[in-house]
């Protein structure tokens, strides 16, 4: 394993030699340099971790030459080694940059300490932004799988609309890729490097909802031990996504209307009003003008979020993004499952294509991730896609999607051995959904625990 590289810059050559002894002992890659000229000769040649600079140097101070250092390498950690009587620079020398500072003479074990939270941290640093990287490579809207000229549409009309702070109405059918359109606008916009904040209204019961936006006080009601920030107040400065808002109760829309006309809402059992600033994202599969003249939506509440609005076409629309589509799915399960799967059957491409999908993508995902856990060659052939065949298409919108959720979630069920949690990570849903689809089709998950 290689060793990480520490460089010491420092004038007291008898302080460089002990620096270099003790760091040498306990692991690390040490140079040594007793002048900034020295230190900045080996930061160009070589890589470091770390570097450890004396505040007072001979031909300038620490502050100067670790602005240099930062220069060559930004997320590289510096600790100034200073007299006690030179702490106020050293304090200004955190302000710009550097991690911390230690007083002379210093306890060889605080600096020990330092050094492993400086690397700690830019470890951590760097995984964020790795992290970040993965993120915009999935969600930019730029790499979401689109060839149709419907949803070429709807990404320029993301482009257009991500840097404006107005509310986004996104609605189509379930699994259309709502939440994936909605994380796009997100990081296109100005609050990209904030939270993306997403609760789905439909999944969370009445009586929890308004504590899991709004917030609690302690002692707000039975059970509410301690206080409890909202998703509104996590999702400050960044977006908040409330997707399924047509199921939202309506004793819900009232103080969500008012919170989108006021931006201040009460946590439960506070008195002091709290203000976020957000950016409101809405999604919804429903009919809302439908709801609103049933009573079952408010329409100053739908005007309200109905700024600009974002139509997702179904999978059935846009059957030239099937092919893409699928080919995007089996290359995630051939790096997950680390199986040799080449592609599809021309037999099993034209089953992909016939069939109307009313699960759309995310039914046509649980498709392809199942043919591919199930395929025994590198070819994904026709009979792993739909072992009843194309006749499938004739059937009722409703027969077809009840017949693929039961099959799917058989499959699913028998995959996991009955862990209804694992089964719901997988199928990319929340658990009290699988819950409720379990319940609907009366299955039993002991038999698949037990099997």
């Amino acid at each position: 394993m290689n060793r990480q590289r520490v460089l010491i810059v420092d004038d007291d050559r008898n302080l460089l030699e002990l620096l270099r002894i003790r760091l040498d002992s306990a692991g690390y890659e040490v140079f040594a340099a007793p002048d900034e000229e020295t230190a900045m000769t080996a930061v160009c040649r070589n890589f470091f971790d770390l570097s450890i600079v004396d505040l007072n140097l001979v031909h300038s101070d620490g502050i100067s030459l670790m602005e240099k250092l930062h220069a060559v390498y930004p997320d590289m950690p510096v600790i100034i080694l200073t007299a006690y009587g030179s702490i106020e620079s050293a304090v200004e020398g955190m302000r710009r940059g550097a991690f911390n500072y230690l007083t002379k003479p210093f306890d060889p074990r605080a600096l020990m300490l330092q050094i492993e939270l400086a690397l700690e941290k830019k470890k951590l640093t760097r995984e964020i932004k790795r992290l970040k990287g993965l993120l915009y490579e999935r969600y930019d809207f730029k790499n979401i799988v689109a060839k149709s000229a419907g949803m070429r549409q709807v990404l320029e009309q993301v482009s257009l609309v991500a840097r404006t702070e107005s509310t986004i109405f996104i609605y189509g059918e379930s699994g259309t890729g709502k939440e994936l359109i909605a994380k796009a606008i997100h990081l296109a916009s100005e609050r990209r490097d904030n939270p993306f904040v997403a609760i789905n209204c439909a999944a969370i019961p009445e009586t929890l909802l308004e504590s899991e936006l709004f917030g609690y006080e302690k002692g707000a009601f039975s059970g509410a031990f301690r206080a409890s920030k909202g998703l509104l107040v996590q999702a400050d400065q960044g977006t908040i996504f409330l997707d399924e808002i047509g199921d939202m109760p309506l004793s819900m829309q009232v103080k969500i209307l008012r919170f989108l006309q006021e931006r201040q809402f009460y946590a439960i059992g506070s008195q002091i009003p709290a203000e976020v600033d957000v950016r409101v994202i809405v999604a919804t599969n429903k009919d809302l003008q439908k709801l609103i003249r049933e009573g079952k939506f408010r329409e100053d509440l739908f005007y309200r979020i109905h700024v600009i609005p974002i139509h997702l076409p179904p999978l059935r629309e846009r059957k030239e993004d099937i092919p893409l589509l699928a080919e995007h799915f089996l290359s995630k399960c051939r790096q997950q499952m680390n199986k040799e799967l080449k592609g599809f059957s021309a037999d099993a491409m034209q089953q992909l294509m016939l069939f109307d999908w009313p699960g759309n993508i995310r039914e046509l995902e649980n498709t392809i991730e199942y043919a591919a856990a199930m395929a025994k060659h590198d070819i994904i052939t026709d009979h792993l896609i739909f072992q009843s065949g194309p006749k499938e298409t004739l059937k009722t919108f409703r027969e077809s999607r009840a017949q693929f959720e039961e099959k799917y979630l058989s499959n699913l069920l028998h995959l996991t051995r009955g862990n209804v949690t694992r089964a719901a990570k997988l199928a990319g849903r929340y658990r009290a959904d699988l819950y409720n689809l379990i319940r609907k089709y009366n299955i039993d998950t002991q038999k698949y625990k037990d099997s």
